[in-house]
This record gives structure tokens, sequence and C-alpha cells, in this order.
């Protein structure tokens, strides 16, 4: 990824939930291995009032801007500390509109826009908030999703999922990059169907499994020689992508997918894969949209 043709770079967006003080961190980890800027958004949702109460409104409209001014003093105290004092470059905005308009806006300036599962207003019982939700349907460039109970191995793999279509391209170019900048292998999963079903005869099986190598062969090939130090583990799966992702998942550090891909539709994700990961995974994902 290039930080020079991004107008914010890592973009990370701050209520200071756990959830979010959680995606800073792993934003500023980041960047501080990409020597990428910093930016850390807040939003401040308007509030429609039906009846005649402007000096209540004025009292109000300050208190959230008091709010606002001590969530990003306390967001850039989390990621210095974060990042040990390294000299990390951190811009902050506090923005006015619908958190999620404002937010999809963000990230089509940011090379990466992090954000925590869920937020300050999250319904109980969900693991992804409406504003990580929708960020992952309509967000621009790379959406990644961090769970704050999430611990990785510094060793353990960049899991990537690849469908085989055009649109798992740039979260290839993605994982190998990530891969790289972290020194560890790459784990790549390819399924050849989409869906739940029997187990294939000996021979139906070797056949599928010769076409996913070749999926896998054709896709990977060029990348593998432009990173020739990375350790790659292929790993072919008959059926329902979700569930070996999930179990590969565990054993990664980081998940890279692609937001849409084999029948997918324009602001659709990849058969709700992708939605599906992050939402039952504690593992950092990253879903690339096109």
């Amino acid at each position: 990824m290039s930080e020079s043709s991004s107008k914010y770079g890592i973009v990370v967006a701050v209520d200071g939930s756990p959830e979010s003080d959680a995606a800073l961190r792993w934003a500023a980890a980041e960047a501080v291995m990409r020597a990428a800027p910093v930016t850390l958004v807040h939003v401040i949702a308007p509030v429609v009032v039906t009846w005649p109460v402007g000096y209540l409104q004025a009292s109000y409209d300050q208190s959230q801007e008091d709010n606002a001014t001590h969530v990003i003093e306390l967001a850039l105290k989390i990621a210095r500390d974060a990042t040990g004092g390294s000299d990390l470059d951190i811009q902050t905005e506090v923005r006015h509109g619908g958190v999620l308009t404002e937010l999809v806006h963000a990230s089509s300036g940011a090379t990466m826009t992090v954000v925590g599962s869920r937020g300050f207003g999250a319904i109980a019982g969900t693991v992804l908030g409406s504003i990580s939700r929708g960020l992952l349907h309509y967000g621009h460039g790379p959406v990644a999703v961090i769970r704050p109970e999430g611990h990785v191995a510094p060793s353990a793999p960049v899991l990537l999922g690849i469908d085989g279509s055009p649109a798992s391209e740039p979260a290839t170019a993605l994982a190998f990059d990530e891969a790289s900048c972290r020194g560890v292998g790459l784990v790549a999963l390819h399924a050849w169907s989409d869906v739940g079903v029997f187990p294939p005869q000996e021979e139906a099986w070797r056949e599928y499994e010769k076409q996913g190598q070749e999926v896998l062969a054709e896709r990977l090939a060029g990348w593998q020689e432009q990173y020739p130090d990375i350790s790659i583990t292929r790993r072919i799966v008959c059926d329902r992508p979700a569930r070996w992702l999930l179990d590969e998942a565990a054993h990664a550090q980081l998940v890279v997918l692609g937001s849409r891909g084999r029948g997918g539709f324009s602001r659709m994700l990849l058969g709700s894969v992708s939605t599906a990961v992050a939402e039952a995974t504690t593992t950092p994902v990253i879903v690339v949209r096109s």
C-alpha cells in the first residue's frame, strides 16, 4: 500500500469504548510498522429536537464538544502509549453528522480504516455494531475490524481467503504485504463451493482438489515471485468457506478477505463470508473493498 496517495493515512474511529481503544492500539502498531500517519476521527452525531428548548440544546451541544475533546485526548494518549513513544505522526479530526456516513467519507481518503467491533450504543448480544458492519458494506479500501479480546502470537501467520475471482486480487496483494511487514508466513485458503455439500467421492475430491490447486497457483504465482521469502501454506477445502476460515483464524494473527467474489453484486459481500468471519472470530479481520 502506498501511503503517499492517502489524505489521512490510517483512519481510526474513536469513541472512548473498549472496542475503540483496541482498534486504536492495533492501528497504532500498524502505522509504526508501515511508517504511516494516523488520523483519529470522532463523529458527533446530530440530535433532533422537536420542541423549543434552545438553551437546553446549546448546553447539550457544548457537552458533546467537551466529550469529543476528552475522547480525542484519551485516544492520543492510548496511541502514544501503545507505540512506546515512537515518533508516530498523529492527526485528529472531529466531524459532525451521521457516524457511518462520516466514516465512509473518511475511508475514501484513507489507506486503511480501522474500527472496533462495537462502540457505545451497540445492541446487547451482537458481535458487530451497526457502524463496523456498515463500514464492511460501504467503506472504501481496506476496512479492519478489531475485537478487544483478541490475543495472537507474533509468529502466527496471516490468513488469506481466496475464492478465485478477480475481486480477491486486492485482498491477495494486501495479505502478502501484511505477511511481509510482520515477517511471518501466509496461509492461503480456497473453498471450491460456497455451500454445504456432502463429502465427495475420493475420485471426485481429487479432481476438485486439482482444480483448487490450479486456482491458487494462478492467483499466487506473481505474488510469490514478488515475495520469495514468505512461506506459503495452501489449503483446499470442499465447502462452507466461513467455517474453515474461522478454524484457521484461531491460529492466525490476521485474516484478510475480499469484499465480494463469485456471483457477488456491487455493495454485497462475498456470500456474507466476510461478515460471518468478522462476526465470529476474535482475530483481527481486514476486508478489502474494491
